[in-house]
């Protein structure tokens, strides 16, 4: 079986590490379908595919404002599509399907859309893609695939947890140690650490909104791991910090920027808090630090519901007041962070162990095999 993934390539967020998850895992998977990779622009996630061994074909920089790209980018894929052999095409977001789904149908290949995000039918893009209807929707949550129907009312669909990787052993004494020393963090002190883009719905105001009101609780500090990719993060970020000294926090927050270290932050810490103001489609990071073993506080809203449960952590509302709550009480209960913390390695792997997301994956395609021509 050979499947072939389209993606933009020119970000870095949740699609991307899903792509870099899936070129690492079916490199290890003996006797699995091979899966390659098809992408817009080169930026950190080519380099990563090419690192993993994974076949990547760059189609060229398709941007709607310039036609004669999208063309051009079409008929990169198209003559791709002519010269090697793919039982299927899985389209990974929005922008894929309507630039490239038309080229995949009319090459006869089987079509699927990977759903990473909530859709309303609203946007441009997504009016777009409903142009060209999949044989089948890979929805990375319940949540999602409940808004699937305002794109694709009759399209068959699955959900489709993403594989998260275990970010690997913990860290040593010493190398914890260290790691904290550098981000003066002594041992006594319990370590708030939120790790994601630097976009408002991702809850890092409402986080220091809530560290404002433990200003008086002794022994903690907050990590905040992610640079901006585009001005208005970069907005947003000085915002952040703008914030942060006016509730008075000083050095009880760092913000770290970009890092590419994000599991071993998370594996010097204690308590993982992304409480997002909006619903996360699916939530990669949240799997992330239950595999480190920390408690996940977050906000009840979309895909952390299907991840998050008392064994492994605390849901709140998006309010300052609770979330502070729960924040305090995990600060102050060595026991119950320990607690959830074990239950967080299990848990994620029942939900994203990248060797069942490639079974149903590779099902998912069988599924919508075409009958070879007689």
């Amino acid at each position: 079986m050979r499947v072939l993934h389209v993606s933009s390539g020119n970000l870095y967020g949740g699609v991307e590490t899903l792509l870099r998850t899936l070129a690492l895992a079916s490199a290890d998977r003996k006797g699995g379908a091979v899966h390659a990779f098809a992408l817009c622009f080169e930026g950190r996630i080519a380099e990563e595919l090419r690192a993993a061994g994974a076949p990547l074909t760059l189609l060229g920089p398709a941007k709607v404002s310039r036609p004669w790209l999208v063309w051009e980018a079409r008929r990169s894929l198209m003559a791709l599509l002519q010269r090697e052999h793919f039982d299927a095409v899985v389209c990974h977001a929005a922008w894929p399907q309507a630039l490239f789904g038309p080229v995949v149908r009319t090459a006869g290949v089987p079509l699927l859309f990977f759903q990473h995000d909530a859709l309303s039918g609203a946007h441009w893009v997504e009016r777009w893609a409903r142009v060209t209807s999949p044989d089948l929707a890979l929805c990375n949550s319940r949540y999602t695939a409940s808004t699937l129907s305002s794109v694709y009312p009759r399209t068959p669909w699955r959900v489709l947890h993403p594989p998260v990787q275990d970010g690997g052993p913990g860290l040593t004494a010493s190398e914890r140690t260290s790691l904290r020393g550098e981000l003066g963090t002594d041992a006594a002190e319990v370590v708030i650490v939120h790790a994601s883009r630097m976009q408002e719905w991702k809850g890092q105001r409402l986080l220091l909104e809530a560290l404002g009101r433990l200003r008086q609780v002794p022994r903690w500090k907050a990590w905040f791991a992610g640079g901006a990719q585009r001005p208005e993060e970069v907005a947003y970020e000085e915002g952040l910090k703008a914030q942060s000294s006016a509730l008075g926090l000083g050095e009880r927050v760092r913000f770290l920027g970009q890092r590419s270290d994000v599991p071993r932050l998370l594996r010097a810490a204690e308590v993982h808090c992304q409480p997002n103001t909006g619903p996360e489609p699916f939530g990669l990071a949240f799997v992330e630090a239950l595999y480190a073993g920390l408690p996940v506080v977050t906000t009840a809203l979309g895909g952390p519901l299907e991840i998050v449960d008392a064994s492994c952590g605390v849901l709140v509302p998006p309010k300052p007041e609770a979330l502070a709550q729960a924040l305090r009480e995990l600060i102050e209960n060595e026991a119950a962070r320990r607690r959830l913390g074990n239950g967080g390695p299990s848990r994620a792997q029942a939900l994203s162990a990248p060797a069942s997301f490639l079974e149903a994956l590779e099902g998912a395609v069988r599924s919508v095999e075409r009958e070879p021509a007689s």
